[in-house]
């Protein structure tokens, strides 16, 4: 069966296309270059540069598959970094990741896989696909818990997930590197990135502020509307944050709203970031259908927070309200909210 694996340079998905290649698949390897190489000004991350492409190729010649660069510079710069910007700048704090995985690299790859005449794109994502008795396919977590990659990938359509396959998603990071060294990949050894990659050093106020996000004064305020200090701009910040408030203060504050309207910070004690309650919009259902009203899940409203019991009901115009049993801190607008069946993504939507 013809392939098609998405190759970064990175160990996951040079064993993926590995194991593929393996078991007597007709593999093709294609790498995404997703900014100019030539940029003198922007600084990237340790994904995305110019050594993974060569990597990604190594790792090709190695395995003995053709390997593809395909250039997604303009789409990666509308769909990823300036909708970064525009988050940031609308005191939303956005998931880049989500975006470039599922919105632009899987939606794409599906395409030129069809145009390669490959029936499966393959990823080197901790996720795994199954398909259940009514014949819908179903996104499930990655075996290992710590690598697990399905919150990233809730955006993702019945039509990609029927051409898809995740290849490490029931393995664990110990059993990949294993794999990498007994297949002699070139790469075996090269370490995880986990940075964003167009913010290689990890200053995300000089990059927004390089790519046009005003240093507009504002300010600060207490959560009785009391004005306590002045900030530089709202994109400065994100809900949750406690480091560089400028206060001087006998309790830790925290960023607890952003308004983009009055180009206002609140700032207030831990307990004034518990919410029990959220609107998210966009939604995506794996199974293409919304759930019922008053279904039970539960949620992760970032990727490394733990899932919380919750019950869920589509308002329309692909809306969803989320009431948390209990209540959960620092509720993010911008961030994905993700609800699970057991190990099975329902689906995702933006929070308001």
């Amino acid at each position: 069966m013809r392939v098609v694996v998405a190759m970064s340079g990175g160990v996951d998905s040079s064993v993926a296309a590995a194991l593929l290649a393996r078991e007597g698949h007709e593999v093709i390897g294609l790498s995404m270059q997703l900014y100019d190489q030539g940029e003198g000004t922007t600084k990237f991350g340790s994904c995305c540069t110019i050594d993974d492409l060569h990597d990604a190729r190594r790792v090709a010649a190695h395995i003995g598959i053709p390997h593809y660069i395909m250039n997604f510079e303009r789409q990666f710069d509308e769909q990823v970094v300036s909708d970064f910007v525009r988050e940031y700048a609308a005191g939303r704090t956005p998931i880049p990741c989500v975006h470039c995985n599922g919105e632009l690299k899987f939606a794409t790859l599906a395409t030129r896989a069809d145009a390669l005449g490959a029936s499966l794109v393959a990823t080197g994502h901790y996720a795994r696909v199954e398909k259940d008795a009514n014949g819908t396919y179903l996104l499930k977590r990655g075996t290992d818990p710590a690598k697990d990659q399905s919150y990233f990938l809730f955006t993702l359509t019945q039509p990609q997930l029927a051409h898809a396959v995740f290849p490490v998603g029931a393995l664990d990071k110990t059993t990949v590197r294993a794999h990498a060294r007994d297949l002699g990949l070139p790469v075996a050894e090269k370490p995880d990135s986990h940075e964003i990659c167009f913010v290689a050093d990890g200053d995300h106020t000089a990059f927004l502020e390089r790519h046009g996000a005003v240093r507009a004064q504002g300010d600060l305020r207490d959560v009785h509307g009391r004005v306590i200090g002045r900030h530089d701009g709202i994109h400065r910040f994100t809900v949750g944050q406690r480091k560089g408030l400028g206060l001087a203060s006998p309790i830790p504050l925290y960023v607890v709203d952003i308004d983009a309207g009055t180009n206002s910070v609140t700032v207030g004690p831990r307990d004034a970031l518990q919410r029990d309650s959220l609107t998210a919009s966009r939604a995506n259902w794996i199974s293409g259908s919304a759930p019922l009203p008053a279904t039970r899940v539960t949620a992760q409203i970032r990727h490394r927070h733990r899932e919380a019991a919750a019950t869920i009901t589509p308002l329309g115009n692909d809306r969803v309200q989320v009431a948390f049993d209990e209540p959960q801190t620092a509720v993010t607008p911008g961030q994905a909210v993700v609800f699970y069946e057991r190990d099975a993504v329902v689906g995702g939507a933006w929070i308001d």
